[in-house]
């Protein structure tokens, strides 16, 4: 199924696991938002593995959305929370000495809903992933009320996983609106057999395939989404 015409206003990012192209998904819909007319704004509330640039600190992911997004927003917007060791934020945020809280996502959230006809907030992890000691990204995607849209990390094992995080989302009460897959292992056998399988047991529709394209810009990967 394509890219349905219709989108929500905001909708939350999730993974069956870390490194398996969040960001490569999140950007690419940023794109295919924008061919559409559409203000596409991106964000990523918590973000691990931040470098100071000479403005503060500054992560990699954050920084694909923020080039992504049109109109261009404030970077403390986009990435409201960045954290220097690339490790799991909850570890990352103890470490940094930051309490992480609700309240400064929520409003970097409103603003940049004020601007944009779609935001598109990425997570971080697969989605059981802890944010904080008190946070799941659970309580992000209540408090922002967002759909959620799954990216399945293809490679050897992936129908287990994207089964299970479904399982957890649709328990949890959280609408999944689609997912998209990412073939991030080249050598990955009976790719197609396999997305077959998902398609047929997923409970939500694929928006379509992003090929493993190293270096791949997303508005060329934005493409993908229009396959089914």
């Amino acid at each position: 199924m394509p890219l349905p015409a219709a989108l929500p206003s905001a909708l939350f990012v999730t993974g069956t696991d870390t490194e398996i192209g969040k960001t490569a998904a999140s950007t690419a819909l940023l794109h295919a938002l924008r061919r559409r007319g559409l203000r596409a704004v991106g964000m990523k509330p918590v973000a691990s593995g931040s470098q100071d640039l000479g403005q503060g600190l500054r992560n990699e992911d954050a920084l694909a959305l923020q080039a992504a997004s049109r109109p261009v927003p404030d970077y403390v917007d986009v990435n409201p929370y960045a954290l220097r060791q690339p490790i799991a934020p909850e570890l990352a945020a103890a470490e940094d000495g930051v309490d992480i809280a609700l309240a400064p996502i929520v409003a970097a959230f409103e603003r940049l809903r004020a601007t944009a006809d779609v935001v598109v907030v990425e997570g971080v992890g697969g989605w059981l992933a802890p944010v904080s000691v008190h946070l799941d990204q659970l309580d992000i995607v209540r408090a922002l009320r967002l759909p959620v849209v799954l990216v399945v990390g293809l490679r050897l094992g992936c129908v287990n996983h994207a089964r299970l995080t479904a399982h957890s989302l649709r328990a949890s009460g959280v609408e999944c609106l689609g997912w998209i897959g990412n073939h991030i292992d080249p050598a990955m056998q009976r790719q197609d057999e396999n997305v077959a399988t998902l398609v047929q047991r997923l409970p939500m529709p694929c928006w379509g395939r992003l090929p493993h394209l190293p270096g791949a810009d997303a508005q060329a990967l934005a493409m993908h989404l229009h396959e089914g």
